[in-house]
Parts: structure tokens; sequence; C-alpha cells
């Protein structure tokens, strides 16, 4: 639910794209709640915790070139928003390793984000 004088949803969302794709770290774990859980699209599991979240984009971001775009936002039933992203993945020799669109689905706590889930 969106509140008088904080950011919608999908501006929250949006900027926190931005932030990600200029490997923006403190902005992005500001908006997460310190119990975040997200998923480990790359190594696989789940992370849990600021602290363990930017340990996993660190060690992602040694090794590739991610780039992430929101193109829709959806609310699921539940009050989840559904984000669907055009995401690119290029090696750090710049050699193109993905291109697809995936569905990021995030639970908000209180304006912060408490969970994402990543659906093909």
């Amino acid at each position: 639910m969106d509140s008088p004088g904080r950011p919608t949803s999908q501006a929250l969302l949006t900027n926190l794209y931005a932030a990600f794709n200029r490997r923006d770290i403190p902005t992005l774990l500001a908006a997460m709640t310190p119990d975040v859980s997200w998923p480990n699209g790359w190594e696989g599991g789940v992370v849990r915790g600021r602290d363990q979240v930017s340990a996993y984009w660190r060690r992602q971001w040694d090794q590739l070139e991610p780039v992430v775009t929101p193109t829709a936002f959806g609310t699921e039933a539940d009050g989840r928003i559904a984000v669907t992203v055009h995401q690119v993945v290029h090696d750090k020799a710049g050699a193109k390793i993905a291109d697809h669109v995936v569905t990021h689905v995030y639970r908000l706590d209180d304006g912060l984000v408490a969970e994402m889930e990543i659906r093909e």
C-alpha cells in the first residue's frame, strides 16, 4: 500500500533498478528491510539480510555486467508487486551471455523491499 509522502511502489522500484544499473549499493540497501530475502539468481539459493545481498552483488559484478530494465508493473492478488524486466548480461570482456525477459515479484514492508522472487 502506498502512503502519502512516500514514493509509489512503481516509483520506488524504478529508482532501485536505476541504482542497480549504476551499481549504487548504498541506495539499494537503504531501500531494503534489514532481514531482506533475495534470490541468488546467479549462483542459486537465497541470500538474507543486507550484508549478504551486498556481498552477492559484489561477487556478481566482479564477473558480470547485468543491466535490468523494468518494462511493466502489476499487482498480485496478495499485494506483491510484479515487475516485468528486460535483462541483458555481458561478461567482463563485453560478450553478451543473456538477453531475456523475466518477472521480479516484490513484497514490500512499510515501503521497504522485504522479499524478491524471480519468475522465468
